[in-house]
């Protein structure tokens, strides 16, 4: 039976997404094609009428969750993105929470094509929550971004480390809670701070 062209597109998204989802828990090199391809619900053997490669669908998959974390950011302001980032909630969340965290150190040893892809997710994230940045009106132009890249990068790290400690570690929780805790109060002084948890 022939596969209309649209429910070949929806086959593609839909396995688009599942890698999303396993590469973010297991990382790239922990997911096979035919694992994949099982977990979606296809042949090992139709991969190839979707993708020319294993690191096609790597870039795409990234491409795809790295576009729902801007989706989330748009609605964020700096603390609310910090209160629903750094959090015990998102760090166990590693098929479903941000891709920069789960599989940046994977990224680092993959193409150029890939990192790329990386490359402009951060950007967008950056460029996203640097606009939000509260600063005065003397404040340089580029202050906002300077900001954000540290706090991002902060943000990041700090749900790396908290995912190395084991689960139920004292240390895994302390790094979260001071990590959000100084960023949100590093924030100048006219912005809320709340230390409450995101949903």
């Amino acid at each position: 039976m022939r596969v209309t062209k649209a429910q070949a597109q929806a086959n593609r998204e839909h396995i688009v997404e599942t890698a999303s989802e396993m590469f973010r828990e297991r990382g790239f090199d922990g997911v096979g094609v035919a694992d994949l391809m099982a977990a979606a619900g296809f042949t090992h053997g139709g991969f190839y009428k979707h993708f020319g490669s294993k690191a096609d669908l790597m870039a795409e998959a990234s491409a795809c969750s790295l576009s729902k974390s801007m989706v989330g950011a748009d609605s964020l302001d700096v603390p609310g993105f910090i209160n629903v980032y750094v959090t015990r909630e998102h760090r166990d969340r590693r098929s479903n929470g941000c891709t920069l965290a789960a599989l940046g150190g994977d990224a680092a040893r993959q193409s150029d094509d890939l990192r790329t892809t990386f490359a402009e997710g951060i950007e967008q994230l950056v460029r996203t929550l640097g606009e939000k940045y509260p600063t005065g009106p003397d404040t340089a132009a580029d202050e906002g971004r300077k900001q954000m890249i540290d706090l991002l990068s902060r943000a990041v790290g700090a749900i790396v480390l908290s995912r190395a400690c084991p689960d139920d570690s004292a240390l895994a929780d302390e790094i979260l809670e001071v990590c959000r805790a100084e960023m949100l109060a590093s924030l100048p002084g006219d912005e809320v701070v709340s230390d409450s948890v995101g949903p």
